[in-house]
């Protein structure tokens, strides 16, 4: 009896696969075959195919997005994309994480109407702002579809023209009809993550980390 139920331990071990358990990812940096993810507070520099000491495989990675496999789930994350508790009931991953730059600025990929763009995080403004060329480029015909209105600037008054996206994604974070204004102008350089989209979600600091979380 003994030596039974030693040799079922034996193939126990032998047969059963281990079940990794990540309580926490944070996606840090996307490149072409390679991504720097944080697992459980340890970072890892993984290549495509590869699988870190935790079990995450790096399925595929380039400068917007990383497709990677935990404990048989694939999923797709986006730079800043970081989800907590346990991996296996973190099921909304609707909490993206976002470091200063050097200027201080807050910098995060998203997207508006599946179209790809970078932000940088403005509670000071009050719309989703962007500039005419930015539009253009993202396919919207916001001389036909928006309102024209005035906008003050801290270079005077800009003509602006106010209208809603359909979409606006910030990592997991996706929110439809965000009211928007695109200057008619140059102004501003990068597109404005304003009050339109944040007063949406909570928004927290621990340091200088920003993170917002879909309320």
């Amino acid at each position: 009896m003994i030596l039974k139920n030693i040799l079922l331990v034996i193939l126990l071990a032998v047969f059963i696969r281990p079940v990794f358990a990540i309580e926490e990812i944070v996606i840090v940096g996307l490149f072409k075959d390679k991504a720097i993810v944080d697992l459980d507070g340890k970072r890892r520099i993984l290549a495509a195919g590869q699988t870190s000491p935790e079990g995450a495989t790096l399925i595929s990675a380039n400068s917007k997005e990383a497709v990677i496999e935990i404990d048989g789930e694939v999923k797709t994350y986006t730079l800043g994309t970081h989800i907590s508790s346990s991996y296996t009931k973190a099921s909304s991953g609707k909490k993206v994480i976002i470091a200063p730059d050097a200027n201080g600025m807050y910098r995060v990929n998203g997207s508006i109407n599946d179209f790809q763009v970078d932000f940088v995080v403005d509670t000071g403004a009050t719309l989703v702002s962007m500039n005419k060329h930015q539009a253009k480029r993202i396919g919207l015909d916001y001389k036909l579809q928006g309102k024209e209105g005035v906008a003050n600037t801290a270079s005077g008054e800009d003509k602006v023209y106010l209208l809603i996206l359909k979409k606006v994604k910030v990592g997991d974070i996706e929110m439809r009809d965000v009211a928007a204004a695109v200057h008619d102008g140059d102004h501003p350089d990068v597109i404005l993550l304003g009050n339109a989209f944040l007063s949406r979600v909570d928004m927290s600091r621990e340091g200088r980390v920003l993170e917002l979380e879909k309320k």
